[in-house]
């Protein structure tokens, strides 16, 4: 992927921000209270059927649910200014009801890719919403201080793991899992497997495959090759481990810059993000550096993070 320079173009408008959706919810209850005390039209004449006031228990319920969004957008002011965030990130639509289509993008697949139903390669999910995905390969950095900052800003994120560095420390990743985060195959010990024989790139799919079952009860059915690169033996070999998708990036961000797939250097709805656990040993800051570059962007350009799996 060529490296270009960080685009510093932002573009306005898009989600509303969570502080409105709160006024929304207030605005509503202070309806619905106000017809709580007195018959619709006033004379004190009973309500028609089916337009009966609205009782305490509902209203209870309702006050309830409005302080909840109250507390939890509080929360995640506090979160953001607290992890020196520029703003506060946007809230992530609810995912759909109904998955997107996903296919391999064009210029990256394989002879015969879809006669043999080879698991699709792409790097953005079809989405008309504006939302990202970030996903972090390998597994090398084990900051306590990330799992920290992701959990109390409620940052979704899919982590791509190789068992030569998730071996240090396997309970990293599974207070990681306990978060909600998604594990998913990156091999056991990150070659390039482009050119390498089947049964060499069969025996590092399915043996991290096997890893990540035994050690955190779940069968991946997602895997990144290492680098980016692959060939017709890869997906056939992944195929044949269980993968169903194999998602690569539309971008990169590191702490210091962002690399772009794309000539415009523009984020789009649905692109996956990269990125890797690294800290200060081989970056110009730690991993709670890369995700403040990486929502302060994100969040002035209008979109929030989703959840790739939910999407998929």
């Amino acid at each position: 992927m060529r490296v270009v320079g960080q685009n510093d173009k932002k573009r306005t408008g898009g989600r509303s921000s969570g502080g409105a959706r709160i006024g929304l919810a207030v605005l509503a209850l202070a309806v619905l209270a106000s017809g709580c005390g007195r018959d619709e039209d006033g004379t004190g004449v009973p309500p028609a059927g089916g337009r009966q006031r609205l009782e305490a228990p509902p209203a209870r319920a309702l006050d309830s649910y409005a302080a909840k969004l109250r507390a939890a957008h509080a929360a995640r002011v506090a979160a953001a200014k607290r992890w020196g965030l520029k703003k506060v990130p946007l809230i992530a639509p609810p995912a759909p009801k109904e998955k997107p289509r996903i296919t391999t993008r064009e210029g990256f697949e394989v002879d015969g890719h879809r006669r043999l139903g080879l698991p699709p390669v792409f790097t953005t999910v079809p989405t008309e919403e504006k939302v990202v995905f970030l996903t972090i390969d390998d597994g090398a950095e084990k900051d306590p201080e990330f799992l920290r900052m992701m959990s109390e800003l409620r940052i979704p994120y899919s982590a791509f793991l190789s068992d030569y560095l998730v071996r240090e420390d396997y309970g990293y990743f599974g207070r990681m899992q306990d978060r909600g985060v998604a594990l998913h195959n990156h091999t056991l010990r990150h070659p390039a497997l482009r050119g390498l024989p089947y049964a060499r790139q069969k025996r590092e799919i399915c043996g991290m495959q096997d890893v990540i079952e035994e050690r955190y009860g779940v069968r991946p059915v997602l895997f990144r090759p290492p680098f980016g690169t692959y060939d017709k033996a890869t997906l056939h070999a992944a195929k044949a481990c269980g993968i169903t998708h194999v998602p690569l990036w539309n971008q990169e961000v590191f702490v210091d810059r962002w690399e772009y797939r794309e000539w415009d250097r523009a984020l789009r709805p649905g692109d996956i993000v990269l990125s890797h656990f690294r800290g200060r040993g081989e970056w110009k800051g730690t991993m709670p550096d890369m995700i403040r570059r990486f929502l302060d962007k994100v969040t002035a350009e209008g979109y929030a993070v989703g959840r790739l799996e939910d999407y998929l």
